[in-house]
């Protein structure tokens, strides 16, 4: 019995670091923009967003 409750301890461990690589990477990749490029694909979606509005 012992041996499964390791085995789970040793997966929920895993699961957590996996996790904490995803939430670096995604924080890494949001960093990479500048203000004024977030600014210009922000114009951007809002004009996809209203002319589809539209249709």
């Amino acid at each position: 019995m012992r041996g499964i409750w390791k085995w789970i301890g040793l997966a929920g461990a895993a699961g957590v670091v996996a996790g904490g690589v995803l939430v670096a990477r995604d924080q890494r990749r949001r960093e990479a923009y500048t203000p004024d490029e977030i600014r210009a694909r922000l114009h951007q979606r809002r004009a996809e967003a209203t002319a589809a509005a539209k249709n």
